[in-house]
């Protein structure tokens, strides 16, 4: 029997680990509401278990096939798995509401279950009715016979479900509309979200069930409910676009399955969502003209190299303090990128309203997109096109040096794909390989050389 020993009481947060010796509703560390809870009051030396009964083997005779993934018949979504579903795997798919969480895991569970003879799907709805989910399948067209469908929010009932279909591949929309009856407190709290994630995870491990949970996001971003969630499940997916776009990027944040760096693209619309193995038209202007003020460039999001044009209007500004506007990206770069243009390269753009935007609604945040952006103000102050078949990449620093970026032979392969024979690069890009068959490499070692040779030469 084993030893209780009565240890001092106290209150923990489960968000942080700050402790307490009184409750408090808030936490005094990371501010956090609801998750400060009493600990320590009795405490038990666990002995060691009479029977073991999967004892432990020599790593040579573990069977690796466990491990193996399943695709899910998304070929977007399995590229960012890392090839698909794992057997007993827990995902977490994280996302802002009305992005297009439920349409996404509705089309993987109906392909999953067309995906193989006997291959089973049971989807869990905590937030919808089982008639709102099906009118959502058929306009989609994600019917399929394997594919079972619950609307339940008690966690008991779940479980039971589960040992009822025994299916292959779980869906729960969303963890935090399931509550358990034995824990204390309303669905979504840090108490009962603890509770249900680490009920679903111990039936998926037993069952070798992969299991996908739908998590919600907090005003900043980050995901709702305890951070020990994102540690107890295997991989967690952030799902992210713009509402007024149509394109949605799928990231892996933590995959203990796969690598973190891939992306896959989607493409919502009113028929459903539609994976896009090649995206970079949607982020290119139709316009077949050169016009003054824009500028391609090519970034990386994971792996996959995407080609993106920026879009300036410079304009004499009305008003003493001149506008700096801008749309998909980050404004306190851009004011960077303005000083450093108008002191290193002399551009009059001082008593200007600078207006910058992307085509296509995509948000940049690499700094390879940094000459892009200045050639594009330059290009529009100087009411000169540049080159309709160039583009440019490259981090620009506060002397006026362009420094070199990763992955230059992807970008510079992406745009020699797309047709593009001109690319405006830091000094040093050649030690990386030879450029791509028909591309002219235009090595720059500042902003200045970069301005004089994308403008002074003749566009074409």
């Amino acid at each position: 029997m084993a030893a209780k020993t009565r240890t001092s009481s106290g209150y923990r947060c489960s968000e942080c680990g700050w402790s307490t010796v009184k409750w408090v509703g808030r936490c005094g560390e990371c501010q956090a509401w609801g998750s400060v809870s009493e600990v320590g009051a009795v405490s038990a030396r666990t002995t060691p278990a009479a029977r073991v009964d999967r004892p432990a083997l020599p790593i040579g005779q573990v069977d690796v096939r466990r491990a193996e993934a399943r695709p899910t018949g998304v070929g977007e979504f399995d590229r960012v798995l890392g090839g698909g579903l794992v057997p007993g795997a827990v995902v977490l798919v994280a996302g802002e509401p009305g992005i297009g969480k439920s349409t996404l895991l509705l089309d993987v569970a109906a392909r999953a279950a067309r995906q193989e003879t006997g291959r089973t799907v049971l989807y869990v709805t905590g937030e919808e009715s089982a008639a709102q989910v099906r009118m959502r399948a058929e306009r989609i067209e994600a019917m399929a016979s394997s594919l079972f469908l619950a609307s339940e929010t008690d966690l008991a009932t779940v479980l039971g479900q589960v040992e009822a279909v025994q299916p292959d591949l779980l869906v729960v929309d969303s963890v935090q509309t399931i509550a358990s009856g034995e824990v204390e407190g309303a669905a979504g709290n840090v108490t009962q979200v603890r509770e249900v994630t680490a009920s679903l995870i111990a039936v998926a491990k037993a069952r070798g069930i992969a299991t996908l949970l739908v998590g919600h996001v907090t005003k900043d971003g980050s995901i709702a409910g305890p951070r020990v969630l994102e540690h107890l499940v295997d991989v967690v997916v952030q799902f992210e676009g713009d509402r007024h776009s149509r394109l949605r990027l799928v990231r892996a944040v933590k995959n203990r399955y796969g690598p973190t760096d891939e992306v896959g693209c989607f493409d919502l619309s009113d028929v459903g969502i539609v994976g896009l193995s090649d995206p970079s038209g949607l982020f290119l202007s139709r316009n077949t003209l050169s016009v003054p003020g824009t500028c391609v460039t090519v970034t990386l999001e994971g792996r996959r190299p995407l080609m993106t044009e920026v879009q300036a209007l410079v304009a004499k500004s009305e008003i003493p303090t001149p506008r700096r506007a801008t749309s998909g990206l980050d404004s306190a770069r851009v004011a960077m990128i303005v000083a450093v243009i108008a002191k290193r390269a002399g551009a009059p753009i001082g008593g200007s309203d600078v207006y910058l935007s992307t085509v296509g609604g995509v948000r940049l945040t690499e700094p390879a997109s940094d000459l892009a952006v200045a050639l594009a103000m330059a290009s529009a102050v100087k009411d000169q096109p540049l080159p309709p078949d160039a583009v440019a990449f490259g981090e620009l620093g506060l002397a006026g040096e362009l420094r070199p970026v990763t992955g230059i032979p992807r970008r510079l392969a992406e745009a020699a794909r797309l047709g593009f024979r001109t690319a405006y690069v830091p000094a040093g890009t050649a030690g990386n390989g030879p450029a791509p068959e028909g591309m002219a490499v235009v090595e720059c070692p500042d902003i200045r050389s970069a301005v004089r040779s994308a403008l002074q030469s003749p566009p074409g």
